[in-house]
């Protein structure tokens, strides 16, 4: 396989990520009754600035939440702990993915955490449906990328 193209196999970290993403959903369900689905808290701590039709009034634990999201890999990195970036830097890249998903979760009605770890844990069976539409947009996505686009 390409160097380039590889992805580095990462279990204690992934382990860790996703337990530590597990605890968060049972803190937000537990501490206020809400699903942790980074959408929906988004769109609720948007409200604050800018008002947004049927956004929910508890905003202060969304943005607490938010800054949390944004504080602790700075964190890390000045703790010399980071973790490189395996993305390629296109500012305008990252901005058309960013659209995208945001479009994709407006669609969906939430995103991969609110329907994947929440949804799913619920047993939703709109989550299961969302879930394998992402999943499968995913693998089709990362196989054009790879294999259409100069790849491997």
């Amino acid at each position: 396989m390409d160097t380039a193209t590889a992805t580095e196999f990462t279990p204690w970290a992934s382990l860790g990520g996703g337990a530590l993403i597990g605890l968060s959903a049972v803190m937000v369900m537990g501490l206020f009754g809400r699903i942790a689905g980074i959408a929906g808290i988004t769109k609720g701590a948007v409200a604050a600035l800018v008002p947004v039709p049927g956004a929910p009034s508890d905003r202060d634990w969304r943005i607490a939440f938010l800054i949390g999201l944004i504080a602790a890999p700075l964190l890390l990195m000045a703790a010399g702990m980071g973790v490189d970036q395996t993305v390629p830097a296109s500012v305008v890249g990252m901005a058309i993915a960013g659209l995208l998903v945001g479009a994709g979760t407006a669609l969906g009605s939430g995103c991969t955490s609110g329907h994947g770890v929440c949804g799913l844990a619920r047993l939703s069976r709109r989550s299961l449906i969302a879930v394998l539409t992402f999943m499968a947009a995913g693998f089709v996505t990362v196989f054009v990328l790879r294999h259409g686009f100069g790849g491997a």
